[in-house]
C-alpha cells in the first residue's frame, strides 16, 4: 500500500510560472545559479539555491544561508509571487521534451514508507549532502523541491489524467531550454478520493532521481517527530514533496564515460586487452548503442561498437548484468586502472543530453584519451534493482527532462 496525500501548494502565481520556476539545487553550480537568478529577482532559485546570496569562498555549513532562504521564500508570498491554495489539491505536472511528454502526480508520500523500503532506492547518498539538505528543510519549513518518483503504470489511472488534460492547465509555458511544462490543479473532492485510492492499491514506489531529497525529507520527519511530544502521524512534515510517474513514460538517458589517459599501455596493448571481452567493429556510424550490452569507444577520431561477449558478465545478476558494470568489470577496472569510478579523477561522465559531439570534443582537445558511450539502462532494470534492494553503481542513470522546482511548494506545518 502507497499513501499519495492531497496538499495545499504554494505556488507561482498564474502569469508568473515561467519566471519562478527553476532548476533543481543539484544540476547547478552556485555561479551558474547566480548567472540564472542575476536578473530576474522572481527566480525560485533564491530559496532553492540560496548559496547565490554567499560571498565567493563562503559555505552553507552553518545554516545562515538557509535562513535567507526561508525569509526570500516569505517576501516572495507577500507580495504575491508564490500564492497558497485554499484546500488540499493533486496536481497533474506535464513536461514535453521534443515529441516526448510525460505527465506524473503531484503529492506527498510518506516519509515512514521510505524509511520501511515502500519507496525504493537504488542509489546511495552522501553524509554531507543529506546533512546539508535537511538542514535546508528544517529551517526554511518547507519541501522546496519535489523528488522524482516512479510507479509501475496503471491503465486506470492513465484513463483518470487523461480526463483531467482535456482542460485548459493552470500553467503552460516553455523554458528557455525548450522543455515545455503544464499543470492542472485537482480539487474535486471525488476525483481526489479516486487518486487515493489508486495509489493504496500500488505495493511500492521507485526513487527515480532526487535520492538526497527524499532522505532529507525522511529526516526531518525523524527531527520533528521526536521533538514533538503530541505527534499523531498525520502532521505535514510526515510527508515529503514528490511527482509520481508511470514507468513506462519516463525515459533514462545514455551515461557516458571520458577517461583522460590509457593507464600506460600502447595502443596496441589496449586493444589486445579489449578484446578479450568485447568483440570490436569499425566504422560506429551511429557512435551511441542501439541495444543492451553494446558499447561506442571514441580513440584517436574514429568510433569503434564494442558487443560484450558471452560470458562476460552474468546475464541474470541485477547489478552485474547493467551494461555500466560490465564496462566497469571488464574494461574500466581491468585494463585502465579505474577501480573505483567514484573517487577517480583520471574518469568524468558526460550526461547524454549533451550528445555524442560533447565526448568528441572532450577527447579531441587532449584533455581524454577516450571516451565510451552507453546504451541507457532501463527503468526495468532500475526496478528490477531496487526490488531485490540493491544499489546501482555510480553514473547509471540521467532522467530528462529535469523536474523544476518553485512549481509546487510544500510547507511542513
Amino acid at each position: 500500500m502507497s499513501h499519495a496525500i492531497p496538499f495545499k501548494a504554494l505556488r507561482p502565481a498564474k502569469d508568473l510560472a515561467k519566471a519562478v520556476a527553476s532548476y533543481p539545487y543539484d544540476v547547478l553550480s552556485t555561479e551558474e545559479a547566480k548567472r540564472l537568478a542575476a536578473d530576474n529577482p522572481c527566480s525560485f532559485l533564491h530559496v532553492e539555491k540560496p548559496e547565490i546570496f554567499l560571498p565567493p569562498g563562503e559555505t552553507s555549513q552553518d545554516g545562515h544561508v538557509h535562513e535567507r532562504a526561508r525569509e526570500y521564500l516569505e517576501e516572495m508570498i507577500k507580495k504575491g509571487i508564490i500564492i497558497e491554495d485554499n484546500q488540499p489539491c493533486y496536481y497533474i505536472y506535464a513536461q514535453k521534451m521534443g515529441q516526448y511528454t510525460q505527465y506524473g502526480i503531484v503529492a506527498c508520500f510518506s516519509a515512514e514508507e521510505y524509511e520501511k523500503g515502500l519507496i525504493k532506492k537504488h542509489e546511495l547518498t552522501r553524509v554531507d549532502k543529506e546533512l546539508d539538505r535537511t538542514r535546508h528543510v528544517d529551517i526554511v519549513n518547507a519541501h522546496t523541491g519535489p523528488v522524482f518518483l516512479a510507479f509501475k503504470s496503471s491503465p486506470s489511472l492513465d484513463r483518470i489524467i487523461a480526463s483531467i488534460i482535456t482542460a485548459a492547465p493552470e500553467y503552460d509555458y516553455t523554458a528557455d531550454d525548450g522543455i515545455a511544462h503544464m499543470a492542472w490543479i485537482v480539487n474535486d473532492s471525488s476525483l481526489i478520493q479516486t487518486i487515493r485510492d489508486e495509489f493504496e492499491q500500488m505495493d511500492a514506489l521507485y526513487i527515480a532521481d532526487g535520492h538526497h531529497r527524499a532522505a532529507a525529507g525522511a529526516s526531518v520527519a525523524r527531527l520533528r517527530r521526536a521533538a514533538n511530544p503530541h505527534h499523531r502521524g498525520d502532521e505535514e512534515y510526515n510527508f515529503f514533496l514528490a511527482v509520481a510517474f508511470p514507468h513506462d513514460q519516463l525515459r533514462i538517458m545514455d551515461y557516458n564515460r571520458v577517461v583522460k589517459d590509457l593507464n600506460g599501455l600502447s595502443k596496441d596493448e589496449f586493444w589486445a586487452a579489449i578484446k578479450e571481452s568485447f568483440s570490436v567493429a569499425e566504422p560506429f556510424k551511429t557512435k551511441t548503442p542501439e541495444r543492451l550490452h553494446e558499447f561506442g569507444m571514441y580513440l584517436d577520431g574514429l568510433w569503434y561498437k564494442l558487443a560484450a561477449k558471452a560470458g562476460s558478465f552474468p546475464p541474470d545478476h541485477p547489478i552485474d548484468s547493467l551494461d555500466v558494470s560490465i564496462l566497469q568489470t571488464n574494461l574500466l577496472s581491468p585494463i585502465l586502472g579505474i577501480h573505483d569510478p567514484r573517487t577517480d579523477e583520471r574518469i568524468d561522465f558526460v550526461g547524454g543530453i549533451r550528445g555524442m559531439g560533447e565526448l568528441e570534443n572532450l577527447v579531441d582537445a587532449g584533455g581524454f584519451r577516450v571516451a565510451f558511450s552507453l546504451y541507457p539502462t532501463t527503468l526495468d532494470e532500475l526496478i528490477r534493482v531496487a526490488d531485490a534492494g540493491m544499489i546501482m553503481p555510480p553514473k547509471s542513470t540521467w532522467f530528462e527532462p529535469k523536474l523544476r522546482s518553485g512549481m509546487f511548494v510544500h510547507r511542513l506545518d
